[in-house]
């Protein structure tokens, strides 16, 4: 565990996320224009689906792939539920609120992910590509347990109706072009891959850390400006992907994936959304207030899952894969 520690603590993306919650810290007056953020946002989810769908290109579409769909749809509705449960209890939400912060915690993190993805490659732990297919499969699930929660089945939320509500989900810009470039890369296979591979594959590593300081600017600076959100909020936005991360990573080692890919669906299950969940809950939940679910996801988790988590995540699913007896 410690070695798997100083590999995630020295790497750039993480030294580049440290830079920029430091840099916001000390008030300097470092930012990165927002086309340019748009741009590498963009440029990151192509690149992932692509190598994504090159790769289940090459493996194939098996039971392992199927079973791991299975465990990410079931996980992102029910952990949903656990989520409801503390946030009502011990965090002495209303119901409205509780829903709007549950879908965040059942929900995934696109950047969390890759930055999860790029420290398990490190580490000779990458992930199978059909994790993509997973992490997109998770957004919907987590959004209709919140509103579940929040609202009731069936009914109607702010100005749109669940099923709209999920069409915007299903054609939300991340999601679309995440699973476009998954189907790309199916398609086109390795042989198509390799025409647009140094674009791609050149730049990957040095965008990320660049995108992740600027992510790391954006937590410091909102978490200076959190007036919502209090202590009782500030521990369970810790505790639950610490508990979401192990129950995620012991689920996909339970069904047989390989140490990297159990570590990338415990990442999965321990993240949270800050981007297409806080929109949908704009559109669904109105009255649900954005300073306690987007301070919560993204400055108080996103930086506790790249900073800490992410490896203590990678060093249980070695741990648990060598008990069974596989590869750590």
């Amino acid at each position: 565990m410690l070695e798997t520690a100083i590999q995630t603590f020295t790497s750039p993306v993480v030294l580049f996320f440290v830079l920029g919650l430091f840099a916001a810290f000390v008030r300097s007056d470092l930012a990165i224009p927002e086309p340019i953020a748009k741009a590498m946002s963009l440029y990151l989810m192509a690149a992932i689906g692509l190598k994504g769908g090159v790769a289940v290109s090459k493996s194939g579409i098996d039971a392992t792939v199927v079973s791991a769909l299975g465990a990410g749809i079931v996980a992102g509705f029910l952990l949903p539920f656990f989520a409801y449960g503390v946030l009502k209890t011990f965090g002495k939400l209303n119901r409205i609120n509780s829903g709007a912060v549950a879908a965040h915690y059942g929900s995934i993190s696109v950047v969390t992910f890759v930055t999860a993805t790029e420290i398990l490659t490190g580490q000779a732990r990458e992930p199978g590509g059909y994790m993509v297919a997973v992490m997109a499969a998770m957004e919907a699930p987590a959004i209709l347990s919140g509103l579940i929660l929040a609202r009731g089945l069936g009914s109607k939320s702010g100005t749109q109706s669940t099923g709209e509500m999920l069409h915007e989900v299903f054609t939300n810009s991340s999601i679309m072009l995440l699973l476009g470039a998954f189907v790309v890369g199916m398609i086109g296979g390795e042989q198509g891959f390799g025409e647009v591979s140094p674009f791609f594959e050149a730049g990957f590593k040095g965008v990320l850390c660049i995108f992740l300081l600027d992510m790391g600017l954006i937590a410091a600076r909102r978490m200076i400006d959190a007036r919502a959100v209090t202590w009782r909020l500030g521990a369970i936005a810790i505790f639950l992907p610490i508990v979401n991360g192990l129950v995620g990573t012991a689920l996909g080692v339970g069904i047989g994936l390989d140490t990297g890919s159990s570590a990338a669906l415990g990442v999965l299950c321990a993240s949270a959304s800050y981007i297409a969940v806080p929109a949908a809950m704009r559109l669904a939940l109105p009255e649900a207030d954005p300073g306690i679910y987007l301070t919560m996801s993204l400055s108080i988790t996103f930086p506790f899952n790249v900073l800490i988590n992410i490896g203590v995540i990678s060093a249980f699913a070695a741990m648990l894969t060598s008990v069974n007896g596989g590869i750590p």
